[in-house]
């Protein structure tokens, strides 16, 4: 039935790719798909399948190749959000492919599908009001869709007491039941109609809390991660094994930190610098000319004593540019985070 022919494919609609899938799957697995659809679905499809006289080898190949790809992209969604997907699909496929991958699975998963830009683009000081007066649960489940620097401010503006308990309750999100979490989301919606559409599906998990901690200050960290070590050490532990640290930039190549030194200000460079290990001041000074170098170590000098929340927040800016880097694919950070070195 599958012919091999020659020439360019026409695109093809869903429910024909459907059924070449289960044509190209086989009776026992076709047969465990359909049991898991809709009447009104298994007979669509069946039309669709008796409509096929044949299929070419490159249909079969590209609707397979999709269908791997899509399911691999949800996995990534299901395991570590949105964000994560695209970082691990441009690590796979590149910039421009991820992205067609994720913009066809957000239609396929249609209003079941978080719309992040309306919750992202929301009024800060309205959603802080918003989630202040709401049940921890809630709250990590709204905190789990923003950016990790929207929910590291927004952590901030809340109680001390309450953020070791948020951040616990946002490390296990990924833990809940979609049921739960379905009827959670259905209340923020109906709170949140001014700030736009919101899901019905969460993505927190520990990735977006050790992401959501780079981006504060260290005494907070300190604190919070303190009192969550009380109840789940081993989570503690999971969560500071995926943080990336500024000094976990001994582990990008030469090409990497060029790379970041030509998104970055020297001064804040300069600042970021202060009160770091000798063997990560070397390791920038090395990817610099010698007379970079030399200017920096001048500018360092000339710059005497730092307030540690300067230092602290001009890191933080450095790694921002770091991370934005690696969602665009230019540099990657596997085997950065969490690895052992010595200083």
């Amino acid at each position: 039935m599958i012919q091999n022919l020659d020439k360019p494919l026409p695109p093809l609609p869903g429910i024909r790719k459907a059924a070449i899938l289960l044509l190209v799957l086989g009776d026992e697995s076709s047969s465990e798909i359909l049991r898991n659809l809709e009447e009104e679905e298994v007979q669509a499809l069946s039309r669709e399948i008796t409509r096929l006289s044949s299929i070419t080898s490159e249909q079969a190949e590209a609707v397979l190749e999709e269908f791997h790809q899509m399911t691999l992209a949800q996995d990534y969604m299901l395991r570590g959000g949105i964000e994560y997907a695209r970082r691990l699909l441009i690590n796979a496929y590149g910039p421009e492919h991820a992205k067609k991958i994720l913009d066809r699975l957000m239609k396929s998963m249609g209003p079941e599908m978080i719309n992040f830009d309306a919750l992202q683009k929301a009024d800060p000081q309205q959603l802080a009001k918003f989630i202040h007066n709401e049940h921890p649960q809630t709250i990590a489940l709204v905190l789990s869709h923003l950016n990790p620097t929207q929910a590291a401010a927004l952590l901030t503006s809340l109680p001390a007491e309450m953020r070791p308990d948020i951040a616990l309750r946002m490390a296990n999100l990924d833990q809940i039941s979609p049921e739960i979490i379905c009827k959670i989301a259905g209340v923020i919606e109906q709170k949140l109609k001014a700030l736009g559409e919101f899901s019905r599906e969460s993505y927190g998990g520990v990735r977006a809390v050790s992401e959501m901690f780079n981006r504060l200050d260290s005494a907070t960290n300190k604190e919070i991660l303190e009192k969550i070590e009380e109840t789940d050490p081993v989570l503690v532990e999971t969560i500071r094994h995926l943080m990336f640290m500024f000094e976990d930039l001994l582990m990008i190549d030469q090409n990497g930190i060029k790379e970041i030194l030509s998104r970055i200000d020297r001064k804040l460079l300069t600042v970021a610098l202060k009160g770091t290990s000798e063997k990560l001041k070397e390791h920038f000074l090395g990817c610099m000319s010698q007379r970079g170098a030399q200017m920096l170590k001048e500018d360092m000098e000339a710059l005497g004593a730092v307030k540690i929340k300067d230092v602290e927040a001009a890191q933080q800016q450095i790694i921002a540019v770091v991370r934005q880097l690696e969602s665009e694919g230019t540099i990657s950070l596997r085997g950065a985070v969490g690895e052992q070195y010595v200083v």
